[in-house]
């Protein structure tokens, strides 16, 4: 059995991630926007709502890279900010009515990419990769979390 120094599983999810965000950015130009211009109609779509802060934490880029992105995506007429109720310094993330053809779009897009990656594996297999990583994913949650802890 090998190490699992010698899968090299860390270097192959990257790479993977890495091509999977390549053909992402591609699909994305097609369209005339960018992949991120997409994650944040897509995080929106599930979670309307957000502050610019809130979602540049979940995307991982700084607050002012979102609000570059919000402000391109507004002047598309597909995400208004809407002031915040209890707190007016904050605006409130919301799609607009003319962003649902570009949500459906998305949604075909990642479909055709999951085909292209899944292509000649059967299913048995991807049931156990995808059981595989959902236990990856939640080792690395509960490591994450207990260090947190032991942070504060």
């Amino acid at each position: 059995m090998k190490t699992p120094n010698e899968h090299n599983l860390i270097f192959l999810l990257h790479e993977v991630a890495h091509l999977m965000r390549t053909l992402a950015d591609q699909r994305a130009r097609e369209r005339g926007m960018t992949r991120a211009q997409w994650v944040i109609l897509k995080r929106l779509f599930r979670t309307p709502g957000l502050s610019q802060n809130e979602l540049a934490t979940i995307i991982e880029v700084e607050p002012i890279t979102i609000g570059r992105l919000i402000d391109r995506l507004e002047a598309r007429g597909l995400v208004e900010r809407r002031r915040d109720p209890k707190d007016r310094r904050i605006h409130r993330l919301h799609l607009k009515p003319k962003a649902a053809p570009i949500i459906r779009e998305i949604d075909q897009c990642l479909a055709e990419l999951e085909m292209v990656m899944i292509e000649g594996i059967e299913r048995r297999t991807l049931d156990s990769c995808s059981a595989g990583l959902t236990r990856i994913k939640a080792n690395l949650v509960a490591r994450s979390e207990a260090s947190g802890k032991g942070a504060k």
